[in-house]
């Protein structure tokens, strides 16, 4: 109650009436709707006489934002990547098109199909499908099976068709392999029998999608090769002799899958398996027990594990997470005891997350892969930055096996 005449202001959300200030205040906002202040009506520049002045409000209906996801970017599009609708909005789908009860509609569309191609598998039996270097001249050794890590790109046929595998048919393509193993031969098979089969390994882009389904599915195909080559290498060498498996990226995932099928009876003569630039996870190692981790530097019987990075935010998973063990192929230790190598580079086990980090090395000789390796990680270094260690190493095993 005040006098008349009593002056009125108006601003925004306040009203003064003489000496009282009342202010309007909308709701809290919910989940479904927006509240706000819109104005005063009934209001005048003074009171004249009993009056009734409202404050004014709204309310809007909340909209948001639906992404709409794809679980693989490579195998088709969706008209629209996000919608923005009323909430409350339902929506239905009829095959490849969800329409929202706004009159929205978004349709999924595969990628056209293309005929695929897969290389005929090859005959183990056949020379051809081998790269052999004998020589153990004093009966000491051991035989080395050694799988080649990927090489080959997506590639088409002449009739069109699309192929996500080597063609160990294709002398290019074995040339191609025999780049790596040759070099790798000329350490891991010194004074050893050194055998290294061609297989269909899936191309690079299997990776590139750093999609775990995606390399399962594909590594189908090189693991049916993989298992009947390790099949053939049985046949063939003396079965009193100790053996080592040995691979290199897609190659240690093939030592992995061999590991997990092989008959326990012959761990016994298994002197050591190198998985280098590879992950062995937890489920590979309560999946057999032949997978036993490497704690030094002349324990036989065991899996010797790394994958070397700059710094632990380079991890890539596809290639090296999650993994249940690591040694440091400098000084043979599991813990993070540093390691120096060539003066300059020091080499330490991050316990935490099973890889080697790396400082004072560039790894500039090799270029970035596809954008997603060689990038702050060392993963086409592996084999060759601890070429003599390892040559070491493998020579210390050996003994090892002998004397024990």
């Amino acid at each position: 109650t005040v006098d008349y005449g009593t002056e009125i202001t108006v601003s925004g959300n306040t009203i003064t009436i003489g000496e009282y200030t009342i202010t309007a205040t909308p709701k809290t906002n919910t989940a479904q709707y927006d509240y706000s202040f819109l104005n005063w009506t009934g209001t005048e520049d003074t009171v004249t006489g009993a009056m009734t002045i409202t404050a004014n409000f709204d309310r809007d209906v909340k909209s948001y934002t639906v992404t709409i996801g794809r679980n693989n970017t490579g195998y088709g599009t969706v008209s629209s990547a996000s919608v923005t609708v009323p909430y409350g909005t339902t929506y239905t789908t009829s095959g490849s098109t969800s329409t929202f009860s706004n009159g929205t509609k978004i349709t999924a569309t595969a990628n056209s199909q293309t005929a695929q191609y897969i290389p005929d598998a090859p005959d183990y039996t056949d020379p051809v499908m081998w790269y052999v270097s004998e020589n153990d001249k004093t009966g000491d050794g051991a035989d080395v099976l050694y799988f080649v890590s990927t090489w080959e790109a997506d590639w088409t046929t002449e009739d069109g068709r699309i192929c996500h595998y080597a063609d160990v048919h294709n002398p290019k393509h074995r040339a191609d392999m025999d780049k790596e193993i040759s070099r790798i031969a000329g350490y891991m098979g010194d004074n050893n029998n050194f055998y290294s089969p061609y297989y269909r390994h899936t191309t690079i882009e299997a990776w590139e999608t750093l999609n775990e389904d995606t390399v399962r599915s594909r590594f189908r195909i090189p693991n049916n090769d993989i298992q009947n080559a390790f099949a053939e290498f049985l046949r063939r060498r003396n079965p009193q002799r100790p053996f080592i498996l040995a691979g290199f990226s897609q190659g240690a995932k093939a030592v992995v899958e061999v590991l997990k099928a092989m008959p326990e009876e012959l761990h016994k003569y298994l002197v050591a398996a190198y998985v280098l630039g590879y992950k062995v996870t937890p489920d590979n190692v309560s999946a057999t027990s032949n997978i036993k981790a490497a704690q030094c530097a002349d324990d036989t019987g065991v899996t010797i594990c790394y994958n070397s990075v700059s710094d632990i935010r380079y991890i890539q998973p596809i290639v090296a997470e999650p993994c249940a063990m690591c040694i440091n192929p400098v000084n043979w230790r599991t813990d993070a005891t540093p390691a120096t190598l060539s003066d300059t580079i020091t080499v330490a086990v991050d316990t935490n997350r099973h890889v080697l980090i790396v400082k004072g090395y560039s790894g500039d000789e090799y270029a970035p892969i596809r954008g997603f390796l060689n990038v702050g990680d060392f993963h086409g270094a592996e084999p060759w930055l601890y070429e003599e260690c390892l040559r070491e190493n493998i020579q210390a095993r050996i003994r090892a096996y002998y004397e024990q």
